[in-house]
């Protein structure tokens, strides 16, 4: 959550891993507050949509959303499959998981 660098680059190699087509990347570090922490923000473009990820060590949080588009082919199973290897990686004593089927029913 500290280190901005392996963070963008730990989500770039697990989304190609997940066989998700990364376009491009943006992290950006924030400044220290009084805790000395930082948190980072940061976005994977997608092929497919994007990767958000989100971190507060102060508070020891993080938030990622992961979205798929299923236009010409249903990538649900790529976005689980990252978000299944990326959580982990964390170690959070708690995981609260949403999935959001979003867009026309077929």
């Amino acid at each position: 959550m500290r280190d901005g660098a392996s963070l963008a680059a730990l989500c770039e190699r697990l989304a190609q891993q997940a066989d998700l087509t990364v376009v491009a990347r943006q992290f950006h570090a924030f400044a220290p507050g009084p805790s000395g922490d930082a948190g980072h923000t940061g976005v994977l473009l997608l092929a497919e949509s994007h990767l958000a990820v989100h971190t507060w060590p102060e508070l020891r949080a993080v938030t990622l959303d992961v979205f798929v588009c299923n236009f010409v082919t249903d990538n649900t199973h790529k976005a689980q499959r990252l978000l299944d290897t990326l959580v982990p990686r964390f170690e959070a004593s708690r995981v609260n998981r949403q999935q959001l089927a979003r867009g026309l029913a077929p």
